[in-house]
């Protein structure tokens, strides 16, 4: 148990897990030898972080902020409040298993469990327990909220969910000790930020496609304003002269004459790397695609 490593403790579509051969090799020298601060604005399910934590030794300190507040309350809850989490997601779970065989007390059980999350009127453990069991349950561990900011994901078709994951919970509390966790607009990582200090961005994703959008992430779209006033931020951190690694869609791998992302990190290294959609409605769509990979160290730098 003592040596259990933690890993994302959330499904999570876009999840980075994939990337990370790729985040790994464009890494600075500086970062693999030195001390350094780590800090990802847009954390997720964390899939980066924890493979920093579990990885890097020489990782001084960790940053992680979110815009969603439910993420970010379950974040806290974990590291604060790891036993109490267990024994709420333990009910959920035994509860949600009992009613294997029978669909529709399932699905009511779901959407009563929905919509108690949405009034948001719980204590903080226990709406984040909620928030990990609507996460196990519903479809592919999307998180998506209308403009209401209402959790409205429909379940999904698990039989016997892992909703509990005693074990990790119990590395992540542990992981999580050593990280500085925010909860706000991505801007304000700056104040975190020391001589040494790694940005690692993977905002909501530019769709592909009208009906791919998984952006609404939060009740305010990230839409191609917000992706350009990223770029800018982009841009601030390159002057001030700190390491920053961002991943998202590769546009371009769907319509050749979009140049959105070509143009607008014209002035630094765009790679073009191997990933695969998990998430659409038809499974014929879903499968192997390009993302893009860009950071403002140069090609000379990653590989020298």
């Amino acid at each position: 148990m003592t040596n259990r490593i933690a890993k994302p403790f959330l499904k999570w579509a876009g999840g980075k897990t994939q990337l990370i051969n790729d985040i790994e090799k464009a890494l600075p020298r500086n970062i693999l030898t030195g001390k350094f601060t780590y800090i990802e604005p847009f954390v997720g399910s964390g899939a980066v972080l924890f493979w920093m934590l579990n990885n890097f030794p020489n990782l001084n300190r960790a940053v992680i902020n979110d815009i969603n507040e439910d993420l970010i309350n379950t974040y806290k809850t974990i590291t604060s409040k790891p036993n109490e989490l267990i024994s709420i997601l333990e009910i959920l779970q035994n509860e949600f298993h009992e009613l294997e065989g029978n669909d529709e007390a399932k699905k009511e059980y779901y959407y009563k469990k929905r919509e108690l999350f949405n009034k948001r009127k719980m204590t903080q453990c226990e709406q984040g327990a909620l928030f990990i069991f609507l996460n196990r349950t519903c479809f592919n561990g999307l998180y998506r909220v209308n403009r209401k900011n209402e959790f409205n994901v429909p379940m999904g078709s698990y039989k016997r969910p892992t909703i509990c994951d005693k074990e990790n919970i119990l590395a992540v509390s542990k992981a999580l000790k050593k990280v500085e966790i925010l909860c706000g607009d991505y801007e304000g990582t700056l104040n975190w930020a020391d001589n040494n200090t790694l940005f690692y961005f993977d905002p909501p994703y530019k769709p592909l496609s009208d009906t791919s959008s998984f952006n609404s992430y939060a009740k305010d779209e990230f839409n191609d304003q917000e992706q350009i006033r990223l770029r800018d931020f982009c841009h601030k951190l390159d002057t001030l002269g700190y390491t920053w690694i961002l991943s998202n869609s590769d546009v371009k791998g769907k319509d050749e004459n979009d140049n959105f992302f070509d143009d607008l990190y014209s002035d630094f290294n765009i790679q073009r790397v191997d990933a695969r959609r998990s998430i659409n409605a038809n499974p014929e769509k879903r499968g192997a695609l390009k993302e893009l990979l860009i950071t403002n160290q140069s090609i000379e730098r990653i590989y020298a």
